[in-house]
């Protein structure tokens, strides 16, 4: 059996991060000792997936509080370098939510904030494989073919959480039960985080794939290519609307008119229930630049600017069942997702 991947560690005082930017040429680790770094590791996507975040948003409080006792800020200064750390990116909710959950830790000193981030990681692994079982239960009971081949976009996988995968550990489970006949990778642009991360953990866990242009997805579905797809989630309405990487809703689309099931998987603590619906939710836009050069190098004429959003929304209306570790969903006029919140917010 392969090691599992880990993208998050806490050592010696600091959030030690897989660099997802060096993936998969380089296996290099970066360790934050202070808020700006742990801030400039988040925006420049070091570290991303939504339950990653959550951990990371966690562990960025214990750093504030230790930077704060050697350079001995002022508790109002403690404050806002928290909620830099918790303002780092907009759209995933998890990291705001693991800010959150240790704040009230914070007066009980930096050992109390520390024990209840790693009880977070603890759960977060957890979580990942119950709802793994839980999905691919779903996705066998919906699906006639085996075995199965699947369309995944972005990465879910060990690297974006603190353990095991959410969409990808729906795969990771269907693989280990021998049903995976091929994943589908989008390469998923403008950063490749399929191509350079799903691939490598299909890799690193002997999983049969191949890469895909995010433009071949559709067309891979509606040709009959695929019996499902499954993604994962920045953040999930209440209503079920749910934000994924860019890109995602096109494979939503494309599910729909082929009529074949579109999942979304995410912890608990993806769940939303103040943000009603996907309208409500905050669409990160980055650089234009990572849409008009790779690596540095220009691929677009002279002057050309990028439009970046970094995530869209897929309307429920479209999402075959969501997942998590508390059970399925599977949306419709009227229907929340309050009952696989399991009470996480």
């Amino acid at each position: 059996m392969a090691t599992e991947i880990e993208a998050i560690a806490w050592q010696d005082d600091a959030i030690v991060l897989l660099d997802q930017t060096r993936l998969p040429g380089e296996v290099v680790t970066l360790a934050c000792s202070d808020v700006d770094s742990l801030v400039d590791a988040v925006r420049r996507l070091v570290v991303r997936g939504a339950p990653a975040l959550g951990a990371v948003g966690a562990y960025g409080v214990a750093v504030a509080m230790l930077q704060c006792q050697r350079e001995g800020w002022m508790t109002d200064r403690l404050d806002a370098e928290v909620d830099r750390v918790r303002d780092a990116r907009p759209t995933a909710v998890n990291l705001a939510w693991g800010v959150d959950r240790v704040r009230p830790f914070m007066a009980r000193g930096v050992e109390a904030v520390i024990a209840e981030a790693h009880r977070i990681v603890a759960e977060d692994t957890a979580a990942n494989r119950q709802l793994s079982r839980v999905g691919a239960d779903w996705i066998l009971a919906h699906c006639a073919r085996r075995p199965l081949r699947v369309v995944t976009h972005c990465n879910t996988g060990a690297l974006a959480t603190t353990g095991w995968g959410t969409a990808f550990g729906i795969i990771r489970e269907l693989a280990e039960r021998g049903e995976i006949e091929l994943v589908y990778v989008d390469e998923t642009r403008p950063l490749l985080q399929g191509a350079r991360l799903t691939a490598y953990e299909c890799d690193h866990h002997g999983i049969p794939y191949v890469v895909q242009s995010d433009g071949a997805a559709a067309s891979t579905i509606l040709r009959g290519l695929a019996d499902f797809a499954v993604i994962g989630a920045d953040r999930i309405a209440r209503n079920g609307d749910t934000a994924n990487k860019i890109g995602s809703v096109s494979v939503a689309l494309a599910c729909a008119a082929a009529g074949i099931p579109f999942v979304v998987a995410a912890p608990s603590s993806t769940v939303d229930l103040a943000t009603p619906s996907g309208e409500a939710i905050d669409i990160e836009m980055r650089s234009g630049d990572e849409v008009t050069a790779w690596s540095g190098v220009p691929t677009t004429p002279s002057g050309a600017r990028g439009f970046n959003p970094a995530f869209d929304v897929t309307p429920a209306s479209y999402i075959s069942a969501v997942v998590t570790e508390f059970g399925v969903i599977e949306p419709g006029p009227g229907v929340t997702v309050d009952a696989i919140a399991g009470g996480a917010l």
